[in-house]
């Protein structure tokens, strides 16, 4: 085996090896400038630019009144058919209480017929 991959072997295996190397590598990486300007590019494109977060805002805000309209929505709909279903109980409740009365008069005009008779 070659004497760098015995090197990337240990590095993987060992931990304060790999921190001891990056710790000699840092200031030597920080003293030029081309390693400087590299390590910097390689950290830009992984950070989020001020555009990046300004387009995540718009969509965030799109996405929360989107949805503000969408209950909204919702809300009337729920309170047109909440008020459909009062106005139908509505009407059969009356008309329940209107069938009980026909039978409630039928029954006491039975009534009168047999006490008629009865007497």
């Amino acid at each position: 085996m070659s004497t760098g991959k015995q090197l990337l072997e240990e590095l993987r295996k060992d931990e304060e090896l790999r921190k001891a190397l990056a710790e000699e590598l840092i200031p030597e990486v920080l003293r030029n400038r081309e390693l400087r300007r590299a390590l910097l590019l390689a950290i830009s494109r992984e950070m989020a630019t001020k555009e990046d977060i300004e387009s995540l805002r718009r969509a965030t805000k799109e996405d929360i009144e989107s949805l503000g309209r969408a209950t909204k929505e919702d809300i009337e709909s729920l309170r047109r058919a909440t008020k459909e279903d009062i106005e139908s109980l509505g009407r059969a409740t009356k008309e329940d209480i209107e069938s009980l009365r026909r039978a409630t008069k039928e029954d006491i005009e039975s009534l009168r017929m047999t006490t008629k008779e009865d007497i």
